[in-house]
């Protein structure tokens, strides 16, 4: 699943081919998506203008004067500007033909991506109210996780996942921060102390950072908008490496299950 990382990259990719184009309309190959697609989208979208590319979470956002676009990749979902007349693949589901003859098309083999349209604020949208702050923004510190986790007994690494707490961290980047940190995953939120959660909202901003530079990690068959894949999993220090030596004490890696997703982290570093 695209994660935080990889969906900024895309808004990246994508911000400077949308911004300022007009829609001239909207094709629905395939509605039947994590969501249908409302008909209100392929009516009142086409003659506005994109006036920005925003990510929210793992959301992304086309403002225009008209109401916002609200994409969820889902599991496999793509998008890419192609000019208007490339022949349509398989998976292509939804399409926005814009002014110059291009074509934003979402690919989304698994249809677990979802195409909404709202007129109102977007962060007031049922999906994006309730939301935790964003990672790399100026709300989100080790004050804030320990204001929430003092007082919680589940493990760390399903409150770092909580998008209620946090936005954005996933499986890969949770596992990596913990590291980073050197906190076991399987400790109780209340069992952290305030400077370690200083050093861990750290850690996820870093590891947040770095794997939007590089591109996210490739997983499966996820690719930025122009088709590059990200290289982020290179730099990886313990997902998926079950088994190897820790590249910090030369410990035998382990991985558990956490809230039925895997969790992989070195038991001589992080405690």
């Amino acid at each position: 699943m695209p994660e935080l990382p990889e969906v900024e990259t895309t808004r990246r990719g994508l911000a400077p081919l949308l911004t300022g184009r007009k829609v001239l309309a909207v094709h629905v190959h395939n509605g039947r998506l994590r969501w249908p697609v409302a008909a209100e989208l392929v009516q009142e979208l086409p003659g506005a203008r994109i006036r920005q590319v925003r990510r929210r979470a793992k959301y992304l956002l086309l403002d225009t004067r008209r109401g916002t676009v609200v994409i969820h990749l889902g599991m496999s979902g793509s998008l890419r500007v192609v000019a208007m007349d490339t022949p349509l693949e398989k998976h292509d589901h939804v399409e926005f033909i814009l002014a110059g003859k291009r074509s934003l098309r979402l690919r989304d083999p698994r249809r677990f991506g979802a195409v909404l349209w709202t007129r109102e604020a977007p962060e007031a949208h049922r999906l994006l109210c309730a939301l935790g702050p964003e990672p790399l923004g100026e709300s989100f510190d080790g004050g804030h996780l320990y204001a929430i986790g003092s007082h919680q007994q589940r493990p760390v690494k399903s409150l770092i996942m909580d998008g209620r707490v946090v936005v954005g961290v996933g499986n890969i980047y949770a596992c990596e921060a913990l590291f980073a940190a050197g906190i076991h995953p399987l400790r109780a939120a209340r069992r952290i102390a305030r400077e370690r959660y200083r050093h861990l909202a750290e850690a996820i901003r870093t590891v947040l950072a770095e794997a939007i530079e590089a591109g996210g990690t490739t997983l499966r068959d996820f690719s930025d908008s122009q088709g590059r894949p990200g290289y982020f999993r290179q730099c990886l220090q313990v997902y998926g490496r079950e088994g190897e030596d820790c590249t910090r004490c030369g410990t035998t890696l382990r991985r558990r299950v956490i809230a039925q997703r895997g969790t992989f982290y070195c038991p001589g570093c992080q405690h």
